[in-house]
């Protein structure tokens, strides 16, 4: 895997991903309130709940794309302030969103090294010149490391399927990223066996080291694949669960509410 960037010193035992007390208002709209929370080393946790919790907007802010009214982000324990995505990236920060920006008329290879081209050493550089076939090489390493099979990285990434362009949006992401991965609603327009794959990428990436945050309304699937689940409730963190002790109906109830009136 390539290496970001940016300085991704870690101080001893620091979560990769930390959110200190963030909380984020659109006018009299408060969409977040004082939201912490940690991501470990090859830790998914899953961040779940209703249309308008605050879910995307909490991505936004830890991606560079919004700026919190107040709090702080830190990474490998150090705190950073990310004014633009380009920034978080450099911080080895990479995000999939549910419409993936892949270039469809372009290879996977090309999509893999989108804006990250090789070119060639000397004058053929200075001419700007393409080194296609390293960029190839690279990206068949690349899958094969994550178990993602495509017939050839040469292939138009307009004619994959659903889940094939997913794969290779968060081949690409891992590939660059390196230490955080951000999912957004990854699985959302796929068919149940392209849905199983994107898990099984998701757990080979952990696997890798990554620190994982995903987005997800499939409570099957956030169980089945997260160490935990982080649940917001009109823009507050209600509930940090160790899934394997939490039911789904319990995230239910706790997404809709319900468990903090039982608790009451």
């Amino acid at each position: 895997m390539t290496e970001p960037s940016g300085n991704m010193r870690t101080a001893d035992g620091a979560p990769t991903l930390e959110v200190r007390g963030i909380s984020r208002a659109f006018g009299s709209v408060q969409a977040l309130r004082d939201v912490s929370l940690v991501v470990r080393p090859g830790e998914v946790v899953g961040l779940v709940g209703d249309n308008g919790a605050g879910k995307s907007t909490l991505v936004k802010i830890i991606s560079g794309a919004q700026a919190p009214s107040s709090g702080e982000i830190l990474v490998g324990g150090q705190r950073v302030e990310f004014h633009t995505p380009k920034a978080s990236r450099a911080m080895g920060i990479e995000v999939v969103y549910q419409d993936l920006a892949l270039a469809t008329e372009l290879t996977v290879a090309e999509n893999i090294f989108l804006g990250r081209e090789i070119k060639y050493g000397g004058l053929l550089r200075r001419l700007g010149v393409l080194n296609r076939r390293k960029m190839r090489v690279e990206a068949e390493k690349a899958l094969a490391s994550l178990g993602i099979t495509i017939q050839a990285t040469t292939t138009r990434c307009g004619l994959l399927s659903g889940g094939q362009r997913q794969a290779v949006a968060v081949a690409r992401a891992i590939m660059w990223g390196s230490k955080v991965l951000l999912l957004d609603e990854p699985t959302a327009a796929l068919a149940v066996a392209e849905t199983e794959k994107i898990g099984e990428l998701v757990k080979a990436a952990a696997r890798h080291g990554v620190a994982i945050l995903l987005i997800s309304h499939d409570m099957a699937q956030v169980r089945k694949i997260c160490d935990r689940v982080a649940v917001l409730l009109r823009g507050e963190l209600v509930a940090d669960l160790p899934t394997e002790s939490t039911s789904i109906e319990d995230i239910v109830l706790w997404i809709t509410g319900g468990a903090m009136v039982v608790s009451e």
